[in-house]
């Protein structure tokens, strides 16, 4: 029998949904593991590689659901992350934000593995593909929406954990798969449709299971 898949997650109702989409089947035989591992990229990526110091996995999907960038991603829609960003690893500067690249001191930018993001694409043909941005404080003002939106002109979403679970990947197949919960801009928890985005992770779980369970 192949490594299992590794499917982690931010929290548990995350995780919950995820599971809810797969084959039973492929849970009992330990073809997939499903695994919360903390908010953040920083936890995301330790709680990543505690389990893949543990055992042995065949690849590594981020999922669970996102802020999506006006007129990019809709709320409710699916997201595929193309290229897994820290958009907030950088330094200030009175010309504005400087990248760590522009720092000299490494990369911010990591790609999901093309093999992996074809298939989840051809099993979700109505997901949209675009960069997913990691951040650790989540955007609460329009004026922080326009300057990412400006900054990262091919992003479609912001979470908080991409980024770290990549690197915790170390190799390892990865890909990210987001649902939209709420428009990226002024905080309003009132707009937010957690309900719709969790119910829309178990619908793209259930394609994820085809094609790579």
């Amino acid at each position: 029998m192949p490594d299992p898949l590794l499917v982690v997650t931010a929290v548990a109702a995350e995780a919950d949904a995820v599971r809810a989409g797969a084959d039973p089947r492929h849970l009992d035989a330990r073809q997939i593991v499903v695994a919360p591992v903390g908010v953040g990229p920083a936890a995301a990526a330790a709680g990543t590689a505690r389990l893949l110091a543990t055992a042995r996995y065949r690849a590594v999907v981020s999922a669970g659901i996102a802020g999506g960038f006006a007129g990019r991603a809709p709320v409710g829609g699916t997201v595929l992350a193309a290229r897994s960003i820290a958009a907030d690893l950088g330094a200030e500067s009175p010309a504005g934000f400087l990248a760590i690249e522009e720092l000299g001191f490494g990369t911010s930018v990591l790609p999901a593995d093309p093999d992996l993001l074809t298939r989840l694409s051809t099993a979700l043909p109505g997901a949209i593909v675009g960069d997913v941005l990691t951040l650790a404080t989540v955007t609460g003002t329009a004026a922080t929406a326009t300057a990412l939106a400006e900054r990262h002109p091919g992003a479609v979403a912001e979470a908080m954990e991409g980024f770290g679970v990549a690197v915790a990947a170390a190799g390892l197949p990865f890909a990210e798969l987001r649902t939209i919960s709420n428009p990226i801009g002024p905080r309003d928890r009132g707009s937010w449709r957690l309900k719709e985005a969790l119910e829309a992770l178990s619908t793209a779980s259930a394609a994820l299971w085809k094609s790579c369970g």
